[in-house]
């Protein structure tokens, strides 16, 4: 799906605004999946509550809409080596690859709703090996978007297929 500007999910229009999300022709996979954001945003409110967050108290939980419409999950788990702590994203994608599905088509980012709770850079650039174009849904004072990937990270890091091909 391609969609040239942010799109806002609010509860009181949900059908009207998920229908408006995909292009005339394009399938929708929220339809077709029996899914919504607002579900998958309450999943990833769940795994909020599983994060261990001991130094920064800053709570994290996300949750996967896969393409064959199972929804994983993650929370972030902090080290005092900050540096090794992990995020929730890169933590339900490792449980997706794990459970043998790599193609997710959104992700729901729950953070203290005060707020929205944007990706960080390590995690939009891990996200995007699976799908640049993963809809990434955030909440903020109970109000939903959902936001392209590509969007938030327009010229993400790749190796082309020839420098694969060639060895490079």
């Amino acid at each position: 799906m391609k969609r040239a500007k942010i799109n806002g999910l609010t509860q009181k229009n949900r059908k009207s605004e998920v229908d408006a999300l995909a292009e005339p022709d394009a399938d929708n996979y929220w339809l077709r999946l029996g899914a919504t954001p607002e579900r998958l945003m309450e999943v990833a409110e769940n795994y909020r509550t599983m994060a261990y967050a001991p130094y920064s108290c800053f709570f994290v939980g996300a949750a996967l809409l896969m393409d064959d419409g199972a929804v994983i999950g993650g929370c972030n788990v902090e080290n005092a080596s900050y540096g090794i702590t992990l995020c929730a994203e890169r933590i339900a994608m490792g449980n997706a690859v794990s459970s043998g599905r790599i193609y997710p088509l959104a992700i729901a980012i729950a953070g203290d709703g005060v707020s929205f709770c944007s990706p960080c850079g390590a995690c939009r650039q891990f996200l995007a090996e699976f799908n640049p174009d993963l809809d990434v849904i955030l909440l903020k004072h109970g109000r939903l978007i959902s936001i392209p990937l590509n969007l938030l990270l327009p010229h993400r890091f790749k190796l082309e297929d020839d420098d694969i091909l060639r060895g490079k």
